[in-house]
């Protein structure tokens, strides 16, 4: 992730991927990762995809965990799974009467996570629907869950972020948190092409976000940029 034309920001990338070489963020993990063995093991083997640098930064992830950990959650959705470090370290961060619901629509990447969720003994926290993720909430809602998940997790395709983000607010209870990744996209969003649609879209909810009366907000130069919304 390269911050070339960003001048001296503060945004360096993930810890795995475009701010692997930044010697402050290295510090930064350095000194205050705690991962889970199985959680280190998953991570060495999604680096070994071709996509890796979708996978949710640690130091994101741990983050998130200590956010689940704060409001005491026990039920949270992950759209866009991927091959599951982030679901893995919600699970690991929740009680035994947990639940991950974890959107996504790659079966091959189920198929990487699935040993890993075993090996950490989380497996029956996690329910992974392959499938549109808009289907997947939409089921929820029909199921009468709106108003009682914890904790959200947006991840997926960019041009959909509003989508899930007002399916999220409909889940999620009142203090729920939801948190979106990649919202700086590698810096793209300050003066996105005219023809790059996922970095419009993320400039649009950004600016959309900054004015919801219905949520408090943070944006957090953290890995690829992140959100916290807490629903009011």
């Amino acid at each position: 992730m390269s911050t070339r034309g960003l001048g001296h920001s503060a945004f360096i990338g993930k810890s795995h991927s475009g701010g692997k070489d930044d010697p402050v963020l290295q510090y930064v993990v350095n000194n205050s990762l705690r991962e889970h063995p199985v959680l280190t093991k998953l991570k060495l083997k999604t680096l070994e995809h071709p996509w890796s640098r979708m996978m949710a930064a640690s130091e994101a992830a741990q983050l998130m965990a200590n956010l689940l950990r704060l409001i005491n959650g026990t039920k949270a959705i992950e759209i866009g799974m991927y091959t599951g470090y982030n679901a893995l370290s919600m699970a690991l961060a929740m009680p035994s009467n947990g639940r991950v619901v974890a959107c996504e629509i790659e079966q091959t990447y189920f198929d990487i996570a699935k040993p890993f969720f075993q090996e950490a003994g989380v497996e029956q926290k996690i329910e992974v629907r392959i499938q549109e993720a808009v289907r997947t909430l939409d089921e929820l809602v029909q199921a009468g869950e709106a108003g009682t998940f914890d904790f959200v997790f947006i991840d997926a395709d960019k041009i959909n972020y509003d989508t899930y983000y007002e399916k999220s607010l409909e889940l999620i209870r009142t203090k729920g948190v939801i948190v979106i990744d990649n919202v700086l996209w590698s810096g793209k969003v300050l003066n996105p092409a005219e023809d790059d649609v996922s970095s419009k879209a993320l400039d649009a909810l950004n600016k959309k976000l900054h004015k919801d009366e219905r949520v408090d907000l943070s944006m957090l130069t953290v890995a690829d940029g992140l959100t916290i919304a807490i629903k009011r």
